[in-house]
């Protein structure tokens, strides 16, 4: 199969996703929401609002342009995948079809629905793509390189069990803002995604703010009022409740908006409900306190350095912005 072929047929997927209806999404959703009840049909919205909008013909084009697929010979990749938001392994499995290589998926039980559905209506498009997907219901044999995602504990069985092959482990990792006091309160309401998107669970969710010594942190709750109905879902209720309790029990100091806790902490992975903030006195002490850390943080948000990522943007990443930092296609590509 060429990789025309493979494009177009991730095209015609984005043009398939941008046609689904309320009524599709919400049974898709309910299903989705069975195996994981943080997949919300917002949430499951946003997810496929991201893939629609990076599988264009442009965007695939931008972004293939940059590879060599002529040299490319087709191997057998595990893919262990996530399931803390929806369909988080979209990625590497569009990744893998592309360079031409055979993607060997270990969905996640907390995830399996939303990857199928897209990949039954993938294989309507380019039937000969189905000879390169093998769904792997037990731990994953016969691969040639590995892609896994999983938690730091989970990094540590996977660096030993696929230690023999070329591979990508992925561990986890959080992101962090950084505040100027001069944002609008639009600025500060965009953040706001940045925060409680898929209820924070993601490794691009921001769980830290750094502000200004003198910064008003009340403001935000200003900003985030339309952010409220994220207290209804019970399971971000009862993380709430819980954090609460315990803050309350040890005597600590927080701010308290009635569907989020903000703490002064120099701690930078925040629980559920729960973010964190930490004054600074110059812009040079935040970067060299990120560079200790590096290896935890996904991605900056702000418009001072070292942040890259606009406010709102954390949770709209271009194909080119790979997970971690490593480039998943060359490291496709460069399979031998």
């Amino acid at each position: 199969m060429t990789l025309e072929k493979r494009l177009s047929a991730f095209v015609q997927l984005g043009d398939f996703i941008r046609s689904l209806d309320d009524e599709t999404l919400t049974q898709l959703a309910n299903e989705a929401a069975n195996e994981n009840p943080w997949f919300t049909k917002a949430n499951v919205r946003l997810a496929l609002s991201g893939i629609q909008q990076n599988l264009t013909k442009e965007n695939l084009n931008q972004w293939t342009s940059q590879y060599d697929f002529n040299h490319v010979s087709p191997k057998s990749v595990g893919l262990v995948m996530a399931g803390n938001i929806p369909l988080v392994g979209f990625h590497d499995l569009l990744s893998v079809l592309i360079s031409g290589h055979k993607a060997m998926v270990k969905l996640s039980s907390k995830d399996s629905k939303l990857m199928t559905f897209l990949l039954q209506r993938l294989y309507s498009f380019e039937p000969d793509l189905k000879e390169a997907v093998a769904m792997q219901q037990q731990a994953l044999k016969g691969f040639d390189a590995v892609i896994a995602t999983g938690s730091d504990n989970t990094a540590r069985h996977f660096e030993y069990y696929f230690r023999n092959v070329p591979n990508i482990i992925r561990r986890n990792r959080t992101s962090c803002a950084i505040l100027t006091g001069k944002e609008s309160q639009e600025e500060l309401h965009q953040l706001g995604e940045d925060v409680f998107s898929y209820f924070g669970l993601g490794c691009r969710n921001v769980s830290k703010l750094f502000v200004p010594n003198d910064y008003d942190v009340t403001n935000l709750f200003q900003a985030w009022n339309d952010y409220e109905p994220i207290i209804h879902h019970h399971k971000y209720a009862n993380n709430y409740d819980y954090q609460k309790s315990i803050l309350l029990v040890n005597k600590e100091t927080f701010l308290d908006n009635g569907f989020v806790l903000l703490q002064e902490s120099e701690r930078l992975v925040s629980p559920i409900a729960v973010l964190y903030y930490q004054r600074y006195t110059s812009l040079e002490e935040i970067t060299n306190q990120l560079k200790v850390v590096e290896e935890k943080i996904q991605c900056v948000v702000g418009h001072a350095p070292p942040a890259t990522i606009p406010l709102g943007q954390a949770q709209h990443p271009a194909l080119w912005d790979y997970a971690d930092g490593v480039d998943t296609m060359n490291f496709l590509t460069s399979l031998r």
